[in-house]
């Protein structure tokens, strides 16, 4: 009988990581899946997932983790890097503890992941890393900065683990969503009111504001399925792709940006929050 492959997906409770999720356990995988609200994943485990713990900011949980998916399956066929989320407000707004821990789960979390699961995908010579970033890591939006730092990180880092793993057989794939309709606006908009609502940056913040609430809202965006489609795509291809640009606005504002220049782009950005 062949062993299913094993699949981890962090960020697994709510929105992409669920869907995603469940578009694997579809496809055969044998699906863990963790996140720190674990009886937020009951569903999946009702599918046949795996739902463990995990806080993707905590050296120790991320460890625990680990040991529980090694001592379980012997390490990991698949990861998918999902965990993330938006931190808006002015650069010089928000506070530097916040910022530090946008960078603990959008980055240094996934980064520690890495380190953990790759050494077992070495040795057998085989494995995939889907790393969900944004064409908010090749665009940028008013406002945004500490996040789309983030997002730029990881398509840095996913391009240089890439030519790491080559050798070993390992595939590194990027995913970039463009406007996906999950409750992203809603975690968006909070900090943002919170930091930046009064202040210099106030009449700004209106605007970017109102551009998000008209967006999601008004359903003006994808269905995050679309994102687990491009994942499931990518890990059936024989050879993937090392990018894919999905879901509204994604391939449309990323060659913008690479073909309008700084200038223009930034123009184009504003105009839209009028």
């Amino acid at each position: 009988m062949t062993r299913k492959q094993t699949a981890l997906v962090t960020g697994a409770s709510s929105g992409l990581g669920k869907v995603i999720a469940k578009q694997l356990i579809k496809d055969g995988y044998d699906v863990v899946v963790a996140a720190r609200r674990v009886e937020k994943m009951q569903d999946l485990r009702a599918l046949g997932a795996h739902p463990m713990a995990l806080d993707v900011s905590d050296e120790a949980s991320i460890g625990a983790l680990h040991a529980q998916i090694t001592a379980q399956f012997g390490g990991v066929d698949v990861l998918v890097n999902n965990a993330g989320f938006g931190l808006f407000g002015a650069v010089e707004d928000v506070p530097m503890s916040e910022v530090r821990y946008q960078f603990e789960v959008n980055l240094f979390g996934m980064g520690r992941l890495i380190q953990l699961f790759t050494p077992s995908m070495r040795q057998k010579k085989a494995g995939k890393i889907v790393n969900i970033a944004s064409m908010g890591g090749k665009i940028y939006t008013p406002l945004g900065a500490w996040y789309h730092a983030t997002k730029h990180a990881v398509e840095g880092l996913s391009d240089c683990l890439r030519l790491e793993l080559a050798p070993f057989g390992i595939d590194v794939i990027v995913i970039e969503p463009g406007i996906i309709l999950t409750d992203f606006g809603a975690v968006l908009d909070g900090p943002l009111q919170k930091y930046s609502g009064k202040g210099a940056f106030a009449d700004l913040a209106a605007k970017v504001s109102r551009s998000t609430v008209e967006t999601y809202e008004k359903g003006n965006g994808s269905s995050p399925q679309v994102v687990a489609d491009a994942v499931s795509h990518a890990l059936k291809a024989r050879r993937p792709r090392t990018r894919y640009a999905v879901g509204k606005f994604a391939r449309t504002l990323i060659g913008l940006r690479a073909w309008a220049g700084d200038r223009m782009f930034d123009r184009a950005i504003l105009s839209a929050l009028r």
